[in-house]
């Protein structure tokens, strides 16, 4: 189905939205995600098929999540004589890595609602181009690895080296947080291999996404 493709190459394929409150803009959602070109092999079609359906639930989710958020804080502002708001939420990617039959990439959400911190949301993908499906984690390390244990021990280990060097602040449960690490947060990189918590889940809003890499000379296989 895919057996010949070593890379992929592809093109952002970009959408847009507003909505309004009374004739008033009040949240702007703005996609942009991975289109393969030329799409004429089935794994292309499928990826193509999953990308631009990301792209359709993102603005639902704007619809259907965010506008309500935003209609009332018009509102709100407009009673009370402040300025009135407005809100923004994009979603877009980056390639870490395409080739040897493996293509990887993240899409992140960035939702900017008023006067705090943007709130950020990362999802990682890495495509198996033969097979046409993601791959799982465990396939980057060598069979009968304790590869979570691992991925903790190097999460932990760059945590103390960050606060030693006061280059990142976490919480003071971060060892606790660190085990419910979720499998499908990772993406390869020319580097090794990436894997990330979500914004809030070990550590404050300055730190954003908390993001570790694990070389591949370092308990990870490189791919290919």
């Amino acid at each position: 189905m895919g057996a010949g493709l070593r890379s992929l190459n592809t093109e952002p394929f970009a959408a847009e939205r507003e909505w309004e409150v009374e004739g008033v803009p009040v949240l702007r959602g703005e996609a942009r995600v991975p289109l393969p070109v030329p799409a004429e092999d089935g794994v292309s079609r499928r990826i193509k098929r999953f990308y631009r359906l990301q792209c359709r639930s993102f603005l639902r989710y704007c619809e259907r999540c965010l506008l309500p958020q935003a209609a009332a804080e018009y509102r709100a502002a407009l009673e009370a004589s402040r300025p009135l708001p407005a809100f923004r939420a994009e979603l877009d990617y980056r390639v870490t890595y395409n080739r040897g039959g493996l293509w990887s990439l993240y899409t992140q959400v960035r939702e900017s609602l008023g006067s705090g911190p943007a709130l950020l949301t990362r999802r990682g993908d890495t495509w198996d181009l033969a097979e046409g499906y993601p791959a799982p984690l465990k396939d980057f390390f060598p069979v009968g690895t304790a590869w979570k244990k691992k991925l903790l021990a190097q999460a932990a280990e760059e945590i103390q080296r960050r606060e030693r060097a006061g280059a990142g602040r976490f919480h003071e449960g971060w060892r606790r947080e660190l085990r419910r690490f979720n499998p499908q947060n990772f993406y390869l990189t020319e580097e090794g291999l990436a894997f990330f918590y979500p914004m809030y889940a070990i550590a404050p809003a300055s730190e954003g996404i908390p993001v570790f890499r694990m070389p591949y000379d370092g308990g990870a296989e490189e791919p290919g």
